[in-house]
Order: C-alpha cells, then structure tokens, then sequence
C-alpha cells in the first residue's frame, strides 16, 4: 500500500513539473515574440526619424545652414538692427531691399519644404536671437524680432505655412541668462534668427 502512494506521488510530481515546465516555455515564448516586436517597433521608429531628418536636408543652402553641434538651421541671411528695434523694415543695410527679398525667398523655402512633406506633421519654431549691447530688453526684443519676421512673412509676403505646421515664436535673447543657446564670439553676428523644423506625428502610428 506504501509503495502505491510513494508511485502515485512520484507520478503527480512528475506531471506536475511537466506543466510548470510547459507555462515557463509559453511565457518564455511569449517574451521573446513581444520582445521581437518592441524591437521592429523601435527600428521602424528610428527609419521615421532618419527619414524626417534627412527630408530638411531639401532646405536650400542659399538660405539656411544647418549646424550639427546645436541641430539648428541658421537663416542664413545677415540681418543688422538698431539698438532696441524689432521691426524687420528698420533694419540697416546698404542692400535692405535685396535682404528683405531674401527673407521672403526663405520663407518662401519653409512653405515648399512643408508642402513637400505634408504627410507629415511640423512644428515651426522662429527663434531670435539680440547681440550683447547696452539694451536692457535684449530677451523681450528677440522675441519681438522673430516675432516681427513671422509678420513678415504672413503679413507683407503673404506666406501661409499650411495645416501641417503649428508655428511657435521664441528668443533667446543676448546671452546675458546662461541658457546655453547657440551664440558667436562676433557680438554682432548674433544679430539673427533660427529655424528649428520639429516632426511632430513620427510615433504615432506605432504608440499602441
């Protein structure tokens, strides 16, 4: 009667450990197929990114520059202003009416990138930038010239940057708050604005 329990106890444990090793193998399995898809998942993900950032590789170089150490665009136009003025009209050149066809040719440039790439969604960033000088509202007055680059181009050159684009304005002012934004030795080429052309819809096809 003893050795028919020991045998019955050592059949129960064997079937026991033969399912216990069955769950661990489905589960093993199962991490290994999510683990499989989280990893196609983040490879399809990057190729969005390299994709969109290659896609501003189209902006053209007559008006931008791209600067790899701060993943910026600088526009590429030389832009001088009075002390404390933000209207893109008070600028000083020689050439302003030449510069003030280039701005519109920059912008004009944004709007086809936009409209090149309208399967996808952007945000606009203008940014403007002061040189270090006497003004004390350098921070507030780079605002107000990206700000009056935007009026520019909508306003006076009529551009209209699409549905596929929400436009923000930022300054960053003279460099006076250690911000860490992008400047140049040479004060007065900080006079400028930059471009900053974000995707904004690259995961969302895959958040679930």
């Amino acid at each position: 009667m003893a050795q028919k329990k020991e045998s019955f106890f050592w059949t129960s444990y064997s079937d026991l450990m033969t399912s216990l090793f069955f769950i661990m193998l489905v589960l093993f399995i199962l991490v290994i197929v999510v683990l499989h898809k989280r990893m196609e998942v983040t490879e399809q993900q990057l190729e969005e990114i390299q994709k969109v950032e290659d896609s501003t590789k189209d902006l053209s170089r007559d008006y931008f520059k791209y600067r790899p150490e701060y993943k910026k665009y600088v526009l590429n136009i030389a832009v001088r202003y009075p002390v404390g003025k933000s209207d893109i009209n008070d600028i000083e050149a020689v050439n302003k009416d030449e510069i003030l066809i280039q701005l519109y040719q920059a912008g004009k440039e944004i709007h086809k990138f936009l409209n090149d790439h309208a399967e996808n969604q952007y945000l606009l960033i203008i940014e403007g930038q002061a040189s270090l000088d006497s003004y004390e509202l350098n921070y507030e007055l780079s605002y107000q010239r990206a700000l009056g680059l935007l009026r520019y181009w909508i306003r006076q050159c009529g551009i209209q940057f699409g549905s596929n684009c929400e436009i923000q304005i930022s300054g960053s002012g003279d460099g006076r708050l250690d911000t860490h934004s992008m400047r140049e030795s040479n004060e007065k080429e900080n006079q400028r604005f930059l471009i900053h052309i974000l995707p904004k819809n690259i995961f969302e096809n895959n958040e679930n």
